[in-house]
This record gives structure tokens, sequence and C-alpha cells, in this order.
């Protein structure tokens, strides 16, 4: 005795009609060339089962549902993030302390590095973890100060302007280290 397999469903019109308009959807959203569009539409006029009829979109990224679902998402993590960014903005410190330049610069007896950062060893440790741990340094060189970046992850800002060189400092700018911000004084 022989067990046939169950021949597969067989599509009808409106099965097709519906695989018609949802190539025709794909291909007004770009996602099938015209080219591709017209092949798949021949396949789906002559496809005799809805298997067939499925294949036309497998390769295909998910349907409308899925796609309104993923947006729906999408903008509630938007909005998360920007709840959180707002909320750091609020709670960061934003005031300016002041600093004035370690001793006189043409004082030679003073070490010509200054070290800026969130380690101990630091010469001006800034505890806050929007600085590095070694962020920036002020090297003198004959009688001014220059400010050079270690490399740090948010960066170092003179003035507002965020630095990749070195950098001559004077009385009246504004250093900012990460989200911290110093005004040299005399």
């Amino acid at each position: 005795m022989t067990v046939q397999a169950p021949f597969p469903e067989r599509a009808s019109d409106s099965d097709r009609d519906r695989a018609i308009a949802g190539l025709r959807e794909r291909s007004a959203a770009g996602e099938l060339s015209h080219d591709t569009f017209v092949r798949r539409m021949d396949i789906a006029l002559r496809a005799r089962s809805r298997p067939e009829l499925a294949a036309l979109f497998c390769d295909l990224s998910p349907g409308r549902l899925t796609r309104r679902l993923t947006d729906a998402v999408a903008r509630a993590s938007a909005v998360s993030a920007r709840l959180t960014a707002a909320w750091r903005t609020q709670w960061l410190p934003r005031f300016t302390l002041p600093v004035t330049l370690p001793g006189d610069p043409l004082d030679l007896a003073m070490p010509p590095r200054f070290t800026i950062g969130r380690e101990p060893g630091c010469d001006l440790v800034i505890p806050d973890l929007t600085v590095s741990r070694r962020h920036a340094d002020l090297t003198r060189v004959g009688d001014r100060w220059l400010l050079c970046d270690l490399g740090s992850m948010n960066g170092t800002r003179q003035n507002g302007w965020r630095i990749s060189s070195p950098v001559p400092v004077q009385v009246g700018d504004q250093l900012t280290f990460g989200q911290i911000t110093f005004l040299v004084g005399d």
C-alpha cells in the first residue's frame, strides 16, 4: 500500500491578487527593481499553489505590519534617548571654575609639564566621568603654555573649539575637559 503526499493547496484568484498587490507595494517602496517586479508578476499569474506565491516574498524584508511595529519601537527608543539626554543636560554642572596656570612661565624651577585628568597621579585631578584618566596636558614652551589633548574620548576645547593639536593658552581662555569648564585667570 502506498501513501500519496497531499497536493499543495491550490492558489485562488484572490490569493494571486493579494500577491500582486504585495509585489506592487514592494516595488513602489523601492524594494524591487522594475525587472524583478515584472518577472515576479509573471510568476504570480502562473502560480498554481499558495507556496509558490509565498516564495515570491521569501527574500524580501518583513511586511507592512512588521515594518510598522519596528517603526513604533524605533520612535519609542528615540523618545527615551531624548529624555535621557535632556535629563543629563539639565543636571550636569554648567558652571565655570576659575584656574590659574601653574607658576610663572619664566620660573625654570617649575616642571615643564602639567597633566590634567581623572587619574589620581595627574597634577589637576577632575573626578568626572566625562574626563579621561589622562585627558590633556599643559606644556611650558619658553614664556607660554601650550594645551594638548592626550587622545581623550570626549575631547578638549579651548573657548568652545575642540582642539586637535597643541594650542597656546592665555588669561581669559575657557578650557573644557569633557563637560567640565575652567576659566584661566591671573
